[in-house]
């Protein structure tokens, strides 16, 4: 991702899609929505994921 593509989602001027949310918390280890302001706790919450695989 280009230096200015970070700059928009800095400033506002574009807002991400989904798949850029997912992709900005798992470089950084964060909540979705930590990234959002939802909740002040940057920690995942990994007690309410489903295992798929069983």
């Amino acid at each position: 991702m280009s230096q200015n593509n970070i700059s928009r989602y800095e400033t506002e001027v574009r807002q991400a899609d989904y798949k850029t949310l997912i992709a900005f918390g798992d470089y950084f280890n964060v909540s979705v929505d930590f990234l959002l302001g939802r909740t002040d706790n940057p920690e995942l919450n990994c007690k309410f994921l489903i295992d798929t695989k069983k």
